[in-house]
Formats: C-alpha cells, structure tokens, sequence
C-alpha cells in the first residue's frame, strides 16, 4: 500500500516561528493571526507573502482596512520591495461613485455578500499560492449577524480550500473580545500580543493557540518588529537540546583557586558568584575567562553593570588585556540594556553564542541588574533554570555574578540563586589588624570535594591572587568573617613590596 508523499510545508519567512512550527504552517489551509493593532500582524503577512515570492509562488494581500500606498509605505520601512505581490484594495481610491457599492466611511452598508464575490473573482484572477486577507473585522461589521458571518467565512474556507491556497486571516480584535467561533474554522491559530512596562520599550510575544496535525512549540515567545520584518525569539526548552560530555576540569587561571574549587571549574556546571560591591567578583570572572581563552576556547561576557569601555580599561589594568580575544574574534563582548531586552531575546542571545560563536565559557555579569530591570516577569527564575540546564547539557562553563546588598554585617541578596549554581564561591571583606582584605571561599560543589578553608586574596596589577588558607576566623557564618590570627599569616600588601 503506497502513501502519498507529504507536501513541503509553507516555511512563514520567520525563522523562529518556523521553529515554534516544527517547520512551517500545512499548505492549502486557512490561518488566523489574531492582535490587537500595532503587534505586527501586517508585517507578518507581508513577510508570509514574501517568503513564498522567493521561491516563485504567486502572493495576493487583499486590504479592506488600509490603502496599498499605506502597506507599500510598511515595505518600505522594512527595506521590502512589494512589486512580486498583488495588492488588492477592496475600496477603491477613484472616489465614490453611483456605481460603487462600497464606502470607506459607511463599511456597514456594504453588502457583504458581493464584498466576498469580489474577493473570490480576484483570487480566480491571479491564481495566488498565498493569500493574506487583512481584516476580518471589516467583514465582521459587514455582516451584522455572528450566523451570516460564520456562514460567510465558512464560503470563503471551502472557496480557499478548492484553489490550493495557504491563506492568513487577519484580525484586529477591534470588534469582538476572543471569537471562538472563528477559532474552531481555522486550521491554526497564532495570537501576537504587547504589553506596556513601568520603564522601557513595551514587549511583544505571541502563542499558537492550536495548529491541527502540528506538534508545535506552545507557551509564550517573545518578539520584536525589526526592519527586515518580526524577530521571533522560541521559548527555551533545555530537553529539545542533546547532552554533551563536558570532559574534566579546567584551570580558573590560578592554582590555588583551583585547590579551592577541588580541581577546577568543571564543564557543564554552573558557578555562582557572590559577594558585595568592589569585592572582586567581576575580576575573577575574567581570569577564569582569560584563561580560557589561552587555552584556544572561544568566549562569551554578558555585561549588564558595567560599561564596555570601562570593562576593557580595568581588565587591561590588571594584567588581562581583552583586545587582542576581540580582536581575533576569539572573545564576544555584549553590553546588554535589560530595559530593552526581553527574556526570550537573552536566551536566543545564550544560544547564539554557544551554537553560532562557538563559546565554551559564558559569564553573565550580573544577575542583579537582569532581575530587577524585570519585575513583571514573574517566571524568570524558571527561565533561568532552563538556560543553565541548556547551558549544562552543551557542556559550557557558565559563570554567574550575584551583587549583595552591603558590605558587612547583614548582607541579603535580590534573589536566591544558589540552588541553580552547581558550585557557590563566596567573596567578602573581612577585618584584619584594623585594615579591610577581602576573603574567597567555595562553599558548595556538587562535581568534587572542595577545600573548606578560607583564603585571602588581592587584586593587583598581576589581576587576582589567592594566597595561603587561613584558620583563624570567626563569625564565618555570618557573612562577615573576623580574622583573629597573627598579621604574618597574611598576604603582603602588593602596594608594600
């Protein structure tokens, strides 16, 4: 018993959502993109229409909302030339004669069945492959009755399905809060939203209500309207991602943070950085990634606090000088405003570097700024801890910087973090013969058994060296150590040599 092949499906023109889609939408069925105005509903459809025009099928977008000046002035915001596409506009822009049935102000004294007939001449006319008809809103004024218009739009499905067109549905969401009815017609149905924050750019996302005969990505993903057309950032999920072997430790770029560590860091974990303002703890970072660097590994630095500039003229300072990695492309720097960065667009940004950069290393300096610049997102723990899992299984080193609230005494932090971290180092000050020095200690691994001292450390123009452990401590637990021994057990200042 022979099977007929599958047809190729009808790739959208947005990689993203072609990957939401497990591939693109089924051919020769009808689709509703559903949104309130301004979520990119057009630009989407343009895009759908243009996409089929690069491998030579025919594209038809039948305007009864806009004029085609208006949608030739999208295309060209986005750099697009419509002239592949057929723009059929329902109203035409030669006046209002005796013999026009249909008015631009009055769309209610349309006769809606010869506004369809239209329709369906025009599509017999051009033989389109793909169609967009941009809105059903129109329409739904048109009819004035939910039974004629689901009567209506059902023609209009079986007229589609006889002349082997994927046709897109826009809709508005102007007239009617959620139309079911509409959604149990369509083969699939893919809603775009937006959102206002207290403080930033607003945010985009959007969810495939259903997709008949799809196994398709569900949940929210976020997106941005760029030029080019819409940027579709997919949900992370870290179990659609195979497991790599992460092999065994590698130096941090110092011996004795090394010993602390119980061998090195450990591909594929995560180590979590904590400690107060000017401790140490983007210093560190960039030892541990200087180091791998020098060993010919690709790297990635996410910078949240601090500026570019300021980063590469401190590191320089101390001994790691980063240009020469920037310049070999060997090392990728991102400034990231989490004002204008979504979740969904940082994970895609996590990927990019590990799938497209090829980096080993990534170091995501801080946290504090990503979490409070997003206070709505009430899931982003969760979302952390699938970038950490993705993370995980690509076998990357993954460094994480938590500021603290203080410096001694009572020291809180925004969030806990430490039961995602496969490996906790704590960095403090600590007060020693009437001077401040500054303390490093592992205290949690879960890939070695770690050294339980404490050990002092500096940062110096040779960047950050960790001295011998020390024993004479008390109030460890507290968050604020004291040192009780004798000054000789200390580490010479390099200021005094």
């Amino acid at each position: 018993m022979s099977h007929d092949p599958l047809p190729a499906l009808a790739l959208t023109g947005i990689a993203g959502l072609d990957d939401i889609l497990n591939g693109g939408l089924t051919p020769d069925r009808m689709y509703l993109i559903e949104g309130t105005p301004g979520t990119g509903k057009t630009t989407l459809g343009l895009g759908f229409l243009l996409a089929g025009a690069a491998i030579g099928e025919t594209g038809l977008y039948i305007t009864l909302a806009e004029t085609e000046v208006e949608l030739r002035a999208v295309g060209k915001t986005h750099g697009w030339s419509l002239d592949s596409l057929t723009l059929f506009e329902m109203v035409p822009a030669d006046g209002f004669g005796e013999d026009q049935e249909q008015t631009l102000l009055h769309p209610s004294e349309v006769e809606l069945g010869e506004t369809v007939r239209d329709i369906m001449a025009k599509v017999d006319e051009v033989r389109p492959t793909r169609v967009v008809l941009d809105s059903l809103s129109e329409l739904r004024l048109l009819a004035q009755s939910p039974i004629r218009y689901r009567r209506q739009i059902l023609a209009l499905k079986h007229f589609f399905s006889t002349r082997h067109c994927t046709v897109l549905f826009l809709d508005d969401k102007t007239t009617t809060g959620n139309d079911l009815q509409l959604h149990s017609i369509a083969h699939g149905v893919i809603s775009l939203e937006q959102t206002l924050a207290g403080f930033g750019a607003q945010r985009r996302r959007l969810h495939v209500v259903k997709m008949r005969g799809v196994r398709f990505r569900g949940g929210y993903h976020d997106f941005e309207i760029e030029r080019g057309g819409l940027c579709v950032y997919p949900r992370l999920v870290a179990s659609d991602h195979g497991v790599a072997d992460g092999g065994g430790p590698v130096t941090s770029g110092s011996v004795e943070l090394d010993a602390l560590l119980g061998g090195g860091l450990v591909p594929g974990t995560a180590t979590l950085l904590t400690g107060p303002a000017g401790v140490g703890k983007t210093t560190a970072s960039v030892q541990c990634m200087v180091a791998a660097l020098k060993r010919g590994e690709r790297a990635t630095y996410f910078l949240f606090d601090e500026r570019l500039p300021t980063l590469l003229k401190r590191s320089a300072a101390l001994g790691m000088d980063l240009k020469p990695f920037l310049d070999t492309g060997d090392l990728e720097l991102r400034a990231i405003d989490p004002a204008e960065m979504s979740p969904g667009e940082f994970a895609n940004a996590i990927r990019n570097a590990v799938e497209d950069h090829g980096s080993t290393l990534v170091v995501v300096d801080s946290l504090n700024a990503y979490l409070q610049a997003m206070p709505n997102e009430q899931f982003l723990i969760l979302q952390m801890h699938e970038m950490l899992t993705y993370l995980g299984q690509k076998g990357i080193v993954s460094l994480l910087i938590l500021g603290l609230h203080g410096v001694m005494g009572d020291i809180r932090s925004d969030v806990d973090l430490s039961y995602l971290s496969d490996t906790v180092v704590q960095l403090r000050y600590f007060e020693a013969h009437g001077e401040v020095r500054q303390s490093i200690s592992v205290i949690k691994t879960r890939t070695a058994r770690h050294e339980r001292t404490i050990r002092e450390f500096q940062i110096g123009s040779n960047g950050l060296q960790v001295g011998e452990p020390l024993r004479q401590f008390q109030g460890v637990l507290t968050g604020a150590p004291t040192f009780l021994g004798e000054g000789t057990t200390l580490m010479i200042r390099q200021t005094d040599r």
